[in-house]
């Protein structure tokens, strides 16, 4: 069973939470930022786990013009966290970072430190496109075109078109986690209004189709909603889970590229 944690959650519930990121029939080099989302944008969740507020996680492109391989990126950190009063339940301190190339919107170069009750991970990859390679911690392995790491998938999915999907549409999303290519389907269900810790706001509804046995009863038993306009922001997601329950919601953002779906 895989380790999972709280931003792989964020990121996996809501990037809907990794074959290329289209619907069939649609061209992959669709997928870029045509002002999606833009740097200094930040978001913060908070998350539950069945009554318990459990945790929060924080996602930001950092406000920084890096360079790497010539590849003019951006520098995304996220960090998740439990609250202390749930510390002495399980203790969570995760930092992950991926450098997106601003063009092609694949990651250049992903970090991940994780510290879940004593449970650590250190992993760097280092991602080269053209050979469809990626070098996890001096290890090689093969990868598809325009694959993702957990957190770049985030703004990956975000540049989606969904203008023309409907209801049962399938898209996906080429990842690699853990060393494993590892793609996740999601499927277009409607849209919906929610309320939120952000007001009310005009949504996009997914049901990722999931993998069962592991942390989930079903293959559909995680729901995500994404803001209809073209930021896209993760919302809300809410998951049945074999120990219990998680529902992740947007509290606080700033920095965004375009204004928010909300209703008065």
């Amino acid at each position: 069973m895989k380790k999972t944690s709280c931003l792989f959650l964020l990121s996996a519930l809501i990037c809907f939470s990794f074959k290329p990121a289209f619907k069939e029939g649609f061209s992959q080099k669709s997928i870029r930022n045509n002002g999606n989302f833009k740097k200094g944008e930040f978001l913060k969740y908070r998350i539950h786990y069945g009554f318990i507020d459990a945790a929060e996680a924080t996602v930001e492109i950092k406000n920084e013009n890096p360079t790497i391989g010539g590849h003019n990126a951006m520098h995304v950190l996220g960090l998740g966290y439990s609250k202390k009063t749930f510390d002495w339940f399980f203790k969570v301190r995760d930092r992950y970072e991926t450098y997106i190339d601003e063009q092609e919107m694949v990651p250049l170069v992903f970090i991940r430190r994780v510290d879940e009750g004593g449970y650590l991970i250190n992993q760097n990859m280092v991602f080269n496109h053209e050979k469809k390679k990626v070098d996890s911690d001096g290890k090689i392995f093969d990868v598809p075109d325009d694959v993702q790491d957990m957190l770049s998938a985030f703004y990956y999915a975000r540049c989606i078109d969904f203008s023309n999907a409907k209801d049962g549409d399938i898209f996906t999303i080429p990842g690699f986690v853990d060393n494993e290519n590892f793609p996740i389907k999601i499927k277009y269900v409607g849209k919906e209004t929610i309320k939120s810790d952000v007001g009310k706001v005009r949504c996009i509804k997914f049901r990722p189709v999931l993998q069962k046995g592991r942390i989930f009863k079903k293959e559909e038993d995680l729901k995500v909603w994404i803001s209809d306009d073209k930021n896209h922001i993760p919302i809300r997601a809410q998951a049945d889970i074999l120990f219990g329950s998680l529902k992740i919601d947007l509290m606080e953002y700033s920095g965004l590229a375009n204004e928010m779906a909300k209703e008065d």
